[in-house]
């Protein structure tokens, strides 16, 4: 038997998963945005936008890990489980970033912000 055989399992066969062949293009492509993307954040440090500074940063860096998680991760391809699962690892990254930032926010020994 070849390893490219279906087995069977009780009484239907069992195909192996089919995978997306991605061409390089893409690759390319996400690579220079990424590239892209470093050098906007780069060029945005050094520009004093002042409390949002840090709001921008996280932005592109949220974009970035976006474009790794979809093509490098190859969650774009996969299915309705592995976008739920990705999914909940962005819901959870969302409430530890806003459950350290309360904290950070409401100590009393911090300068008072001027929006």
């Amino acid at each position: 038997m070849s390893d490219d055989a279906p087995t069977t399992r009780g009484h239907e066969p069992v195909r192996p998963a089919s995978h997306v062949i991605v061409p390089p293009r893409t690759y390319l492509i996400i690579f220079g945005a990424l590239m892209a993307l470093t050098l906007v954040t780069t060029a945005v440090a050094y520009v004093d936008l002042g409390p949002l500074n840090p709001v921008i940063a996280l932005t592109i860096a949220s974009f970035k890990a976006l474009l790794v998680v979809l093509y490098f991760m190859h969650v774009r391809y996969g299915t309705r489980l592995v976008w739920c699962a990705a999914a909940i690892g962005f819901y959870w990254l969302h409430i530890i970033l806003a459950l350290t930032l309360a904290d950070y926010l409401t100590r009393g020994w911090l300068a008072p912000m001027d929006w």
